[in-house]
């Protein structure tokens, strides 16, 4: 069997009890970066063989594994940090395993964009999970089919990217449209910020942010 173990974003209590046993259990882990993964298994004392997947090998190891695994091999799969798949390594070998009807299971458990979005206090009945978006070629198109966009809106982004791109926001949702910015969920310094999206973007102009962010962005006849 595939297992798709989802991994703490901050705070290394968020692991849940069967995703450990889990980890225990298995032939082998399939880590996005096996020096990240091997701080959460000294932590836990978890002694399980690892090998490295990522988005650099994916391609060339992805079939390799699902026919161990339809060899009677049992391997699971971790990101760096949250949900593998969600903007991290885990589809080819998602796909992989499906095209040989490998069973799979995906545990519930941590994602960053979640409690972002609970915590935007935009409406959460209704919305897109857009990732990262890309960083120069087809970025404004993509924005551009955005603008009409009515779901509440979910992106990555990293800090040092945060001011320019809640600048093309500006330009593409409008100044006045709500939005929050949440970083280092989970974790010691946690924050979240609500407000326009010209506020935030001054705000972070003054004072740069630091940690993974999620931006959250409310869909265009949002009443928040």
């Amino acid at each position: 069997m595939l297992y798709l173990i989802p991994t703490p974003v901050g705070n290394l209590e968020d692991i849940t009890f069967r995703a450990l046993r889990i980890l225990k259990e298995v032939d082998l882990v399939l880590a996005e970066d096996t020096r990240t993964t091997s701080i959460l298994f000294k932590h836990f004392d978890i002694h399980t063989p690892l090998a490295a997947h990522h988005k650099f090998n994916e391609h060339e190891t992805a079939a390799h594994y699902a026919k161990r695994i339809l060899a009677g091999e049992n391997i699971a799969l971790v990101s760096d940090a949250g949900t593998p798949s969600i903007s991290d390594p885990g589809f080819l070998l998602v796909r992989e395993c499906a095209a040989l009807d490998v069973e799979i299971q995906c545990l519930p458990g941590a994602t960053a964009f979640v409690p972002a979005l609970v915590n935007s206090a935009l409406p959460s009945d209704k919305f897109c999970f857009e990732g990262f978006l890309p960083q120069k070629k087809g970025r404004q198109t993509h924005l551009k089919a955005l603008e009409t966009e009515q779901r509440t809106m979910i992106f990555y982004e990293s800090p040092y990217r945060l001011v320019r791109t809640l600048t093309d926001f500006v330009e593409h949702f409008g100044a006045d449209r709500r939005a929050s910015v949440s970083r280092e969920i989970s974790k010691v310094y946690e924050e979240t910020m609500r407000d326009t999206l010209q506020n935030l973007k001054e705000h972070y102009e003054k004072i740069p942010a630091k940690g993974e962010i999620v931006i959250v962005v409310g869909g265009l006849c949002s009443k928040t």
